[in-house]
């Protein structure tokens, strides 16, 4: 499958690195993937665990990860994260324990 058609928002050259800061800066689009962390989710639960966003933005943000083979829907189980979107999850485990840490500073402005 090819994940990257050619230049993106932001860049012509279209490196994967450059698509993937684009599909990820979209609304809502890490949201979802932090949501389905844990398993598999309807659309209506997904939506619900994403504060009710809009079911078109939502339907848009999955249809763009399916296409960036992130997340797959199966029918009686819903969407959830692909091997390659789990790499992605992985891929966030420094940044979130570095914005736990971040958080915990003294702002000193």
């Amino acid at each position: 499958m090819t994940r990257i058609a050619g230049p993106v928002r932001g860049s012509t050259t279209g490196r994967p690195i450059m698509a993937l800061l684009d599909l990820l800066g979209r609304r809502w689009t890490l949201r979802i993937v932090w949501e389905l962390r844990g398993g598999p989710l309807t659309a209506r639960a997904l939506r619900a665990a994403c504060d009710e966003a809009s079911p078109t933005v939502l339907q848009a943000r999955l249809a763009d990860l399916r296409g960036a083979d992130l997340v797959a829907h199966e029918a009686g189980t819903g969407y959830g994260l692909t091997p390659l979107g789990r790499d992605l999850l992985e891929a966030f485990a420094p940044l979130y324990a570095f914005a736990d840490k971040w958080s915990g500073r003294d702002n000193l402005s």
